[in-house]
């Protein structure tokens, strides 16, 4: 049964926003108080935050769809909807968001550090906050906006200063095991270690975290063995240490064919090229060990290596080791750039933003008009399209933003389909440069008679399809002749 998992796929959703409430106050002998509907709450996020009791992507391995609560719908009496609650998902330190192109979007280093994975949607406005001297009893409220969703990665790699790395059987786990009190699995075959382990070491004044990566193989680097998986863990450590074993069993091996193999496959891996080097020559208890690597270490002392004779077992040469390597933790740290605190710089549009584009397209031989931006997709995602004043009150704010200029700058014409949003949905209407604007032109509560003129282009498709229906019917009486 898999208990670590650090690399999951997570389908979330954030919550929606509650729709905002068109309601009139009523009262004995006030039978029209005016407008008193309420905004609807606002949906709630989905947070990614960095918890140092989890260790593992497992819980997200067996429930990968998330998703937060939505607003509520606001009421009369001015009441607003209960906001949704946020979803906080708890992770590992060190995960790393991506998107599902490989794109990294945040990475999450430090207990408490929280990134907004999806964001919940506004809540709508109701006709109390939508009256105005013009408009002094709205018959329509805006609806809420869809909150965020969408699929992300997580990937985990391992917050470690000192990475063990070598062949399967190597005394990895053993070392960890006696240099730290971690208890990780140990047996005599290749590939016991599933999973990295981590283990916390003390040298002197200096305290430092150690990893255990699972054994490298040659190809590990393209995804043979467990290499690929677990190559992840070694990025964010500060030092390597190369563990040989130097009482192998296997004939065609020995330790300096083991380090030239590793090295290669960490090279192939990419970005560990500047990480200081350590190597270990483990299981020198066993005599012909301790003949191999005598042997051995001249060889790895003249290509600059830092040589350490250990034993696992019989638990020497480890005293030696944890300083050499808490000296280079130190070294690691000391040059580490000072973190400054993440400044907060405020950037307001220029006043003279229009925020939307107009492109010209064809459809069908027929000219259409798509427009595109932040404020006409939100504003047409909160209209009520059943309702003719809020239809109307959309056509006003977008006047006010620039949209018909800027449609008949590009050449739009009374009749021409124009299109807000994405091809895959977006809303489409005729174009009536000749409307007029304004509170004035309502009617009865819920209405407006700008709807009641016809539409031009609504009517030349409905005669296209028309004459492609009768020709259709000519076609098949003439198959039935």
């Amino acid at each position: 049964m898999t208990t670590f998992v650090d690399r999951v796929e997570l389908h979330i959703a954030a919550g929606n926003g509650g729709h905002g409430c068109a309601s009139v106050h009523r009262e004995k002998f006030k039978p029209l108080g005016g407008p008193d509907g309420g905004n609807g709450g606002r949906g709630g996020d989905v947070i990614l935050t960095v918890d140092q009791s989890v260790t593992t992507l497992l819980e997200y391995h067996h429930s990968p769809h998330r998703k937060a609560t939505n607003g509520q719908p606001g009421a009369g009496d001015h009441r607003t909807g209960k906001e949704g609650q946020d979803l906080v998902l708890p992770v590992p330190d060190g995960t790393v968001v991506l998107d599902k192109q490989g794109n990294v979007l945040a990475d999450l280093v430090g207990h408490g550090t929280s990134y907004v994975a999806a964001q919940g949607g506004r809540g709508g406005l109701g006709n109390a906050a939508l009256a105005s001297a013009r408009r002094k009893a709205p018959g329509f409220a805006l609806l809420g906006e869809p909150g965020d969703f969408g699929d992300i990665v997580l990937e985990l790699k391992t917050v470690a200063d000192v990475a063990l790395v070598g062949y399967p059987s190597a005394g990895k786990s053993s070392l960890i095991s006696v240099l730290s009190a971690a208890k990780p699995k140990i047996a005599d075959y290749p590939f016991t270690t599933l999973v990295p382990n981590l283990g916390v070491v003390t040298a002197g004044s200096t305290v430092y975290t150690i990893a255990d990566v699972p054994g490298l193989i040659p190809g590990a680097s393209q995804g043979k063995g467990l290499g690929l998986e677990f190559l992840r863990h070694v990025e964010r450590c500060s030092v390597l240490v190369h563990v040989l074993d130097t009482a192998t069993l296997e004939s065609e091996r020995d330790p300096i064919s083991d380090l030239d193999i590793i090295e290669e496959e960490l090279k192939q891996y990419g970005g560990l090229d500047d990480r200081p080097r350590i190597v270990v020559l483990n299981k020198i208890d066993i005599p012909d060990g301790k003949d191999l690597a005598d042997m051995v270490r001249p060889d790895l002392e003249a290509r600059g290596y830092r040589v350490f004779e250990v034993s696992a077992v019989a638990r020497t040469g480890l005293k030696e080791l944890s300083f050499a390597l808490a000296g280079l933790v130190a070294e690691a740290r000391a040059a580490k750039p000072v973190e400054e605190a993440t400044r907060i710089v405020i950037r307001p549009k220029a006043v003279d933003e229009s925020g939307f584009t107009v492109q010209r397209e064809e459809l069908e031989g027929e000219p259409v008009f798509r427009v595109r931006g932040d404020k006409p997709e939100r504003w047409v995602r909160q209209t009520d399209f059943n309702n003719d004043e809020a239809v109307g009150y959309l056509a006003d704010r977008l006047n006010r933003l620039g949209v018909e200029d800027q449609l008949m700058k590009a050449g739009a014409r009374a009749g021409d389909a124009v299109a807000i949003g994405p091809e895959d949905n977006a809303v489409v209407f005729d174009f009536d440069p000749s409307v007029m604007t304004g509170a004035e032109m309502l009617g009865r509560r819920g209405e407006d008679h700008r709807f009641d003129a016809p539409r031009p282009a609504a009517q030349r498709r409905s005669d296209r399809q028309a004459a492609r229906d009768e020709a259709q019917q000519e076609f098949d009486d003439f198959e039935a002749f």
